[in-house]
């Protein structure tokens, strides 16, 4: 591994190595500098790792969407909003990460889960939380204070092996592996709330996440346990109830959703968002989160796609029809993508209904002039 790589694979896995109990004082001053030898090394980490993120092959490059994100942070945090750096990161996860030097990654699986801005800016003013206590600071000092050297290397070896994690070209991937204490996510929860509710947002959005996110891991096959976003302290379901108790402190019935401005600023990354969950084959967890988006855009021809293509590739009895039903209510939609006729196409041969396969096909083709798997899916109807 490359030195800076190296070093903040070390970072992370001491992130994840124990429970940190030391605080770091008061809340970082705007254009903030650290002066101290720690500090100044800690920053000098992840400045050359933010370097190494510029360049990574899974940075989603959207000027507009960043510009999007970065109104956001300034609207919850108009005084620090100049010293943060936002990089939307290509993974299926749901997922986002505040470095010290104000680096913020925003994982791609996180911005398909959220139904609107205040569930996002909830998630942003989470992590400015983080960011404005220099929570990593402290985890840094009391990870250094307990183990030696040795222990620092072989952490961050064992690190660089977790699978698709250790690829992190790639850094964009491990990133996020922050393993906060129990005070501090329960500090970051109060900073993140109360910055959602200065801002106007709706008080209940950051609630609203944590009971979305239970529901689908339940629906699906995946240990909970594994996950990155659930490995933290205090437990999910305690996260619920602590933020449900302060949006009702809050005393605000409504307050701003801005639904609308959120899917129109993810226009440009929605289908590829929607596809790469497609990949993971969480088919019961990815039914349960389209469902519930539909539940919310009813009209959305891209999310009856993306159900129709959970039952199309799970492939149990009855999914057919299923996939075929959803195909078709994406097609009553303008935003249907040219690809579900490519899918309905294969649904309807393996229903043995050659003439809608044909038509399909041939609204493919038109729709997608020149398209790569042309001939393939020729041979495909020929068989």
């Amino acid at each position: 591994m490359r030195p800076a790589l190296r070093a903040l694979v070390i970072f992370i896995a001491l992130g994840a190595s124990g429970a940190l109990h030391a605080q770091s004082g008061g809340f970082l001053a705007p254009g903030y500098q650290p002066s101290d030898a720690d500090e100044t090394g800690l920053w000098r980490l992840m400045d050359r790792a933010e370097e190494q993120l510029k360049t990574s092959r899974f940075v989603v490059r959207d000027p507009a969407l960043n510009a999007y994100l970065h109104e956001i942070v300034c609207r919850l945090d108009k005084a620090h909003c100049a010293d943060i750096r936002i990089y939307v990161v290509r993974t299926p996860q749901f997922n986002a990460s505040m470095a010290p030097n104000g680096m913020m990654e925003i994982w791609t699986g996180l911005l398909l889960r959220c139904t609107d801005e205040a569930q996002l800016a909830a998630i942003i003013g989470h992590e400015l939380g983080h960011y404005l206590r220099r929570h990593s600071l402290a985890l840094w000092r009391d990870a250094r204070d307990k183990a030696s050297l040795g222990n620092f290397l072989g952490l961050g070896l064992a690190a660089a092996g977790m699978g698709r994690y250790g690829d992190f070209a790639n850094l964009a991937l491990v990133a996020s592996i922050y393993s906060y204490s129990r005070d501090n996510e329960r500090e970051a929860d109060q900073i993140g709330e109360r910055l959602l509710v200065k801002a106007g947002y709706a008080p209940l959005a950051a609630a609203e996440i944590w009971d979305q996110l239970i529901a689908e891991y339940a629906a699906g096959t995946a240990d909970r346990s594994q996950s990155v976003l659930f490995a933290s302290h205090p437990t999910p379901e305690e996260r619920l109830v602590s933020l449900r108790e302060a949006a009702e402190a809050a005393k605000i019935k409504n307050g701003e959703r801005g639904a609308e401005r959120y899917r129109s600023a993810l226009a440009g990354v929605r289908a590829t968002i929607a596809d790469d969950e497609l990949a993971l084959r969480q088919y019961g967890r990815s039914a349960q989160l389209f469902e519930r988006l539909l539940a919310e855009a009813p009209d959305d021809g891209l999310l009856w796609y993306a159900k129709g293509e959970v039952y199309r590739l799970r492939g149990e009895p009855g999914d057919l029809e299923h996939a075929a039903e959803a195909y078709a209510r994406a097609l009553q939609a303008s935003d249907a993508p040219p690809e579900i006729y490519r899918s309905v196409m294969r649904v309807a041969l393996k229903r043995g209904d050659r003439a809608g396969a044909q038509t399909a096909l041939e609204n493919y083709l038109a729709r997608v002039p020149g398209a790569d798997d042309a001939g393939a899916l020729k041979m495909l109807f020929d068989q």
